[in-house]
């Protein structure tokens, strides 16, 4: 199983508008083959440590590093990150597995 933290920094006030972008294309997501988990965090309140008002985590689990390599090359995810690609100020990507 192959576990990916994706850190989504948006432009200031853009995060609505990408979370907005992004829940339109879960349900796409999750039928594809492999995908276990797929969904958007955002800081809770009363969290001790915060990523701030602009990120968010997507969590997602997959079956495998090729399912994982489907995703990202499914027409939805292009077309999901052509419409939010300018509303974004950087994105990290942790891909792990279990130790």
């Amino acid at each position: 199983m192959i576990h990916v933290l994706a850190f989504i920094t948006a432009k200031p006030g853009k995060r609505a508008e990408i979370l907005a972008a992004f829940h339109a294309n879960i349900p796409a997501v999750h039928a594809e083959a492999g995908c276990i988990e797929y969904g958007p965090a955002i800081d809770a309140d009363g969290s001790p440590t915060k990523y701030g008002d602009d990120t968010f985590v997507v969590i997602e689990k997959w079956e495998s590093p090729d399912h994982l390599k489907a995703h990202a090359a499914s027409p939805h995810m292009a077309a999901y990150g052509a419409k939010t690609r300018e509303l974004v100020a950087s994105r990290v990507i942790h891909l792990l597995q279990a130790g």
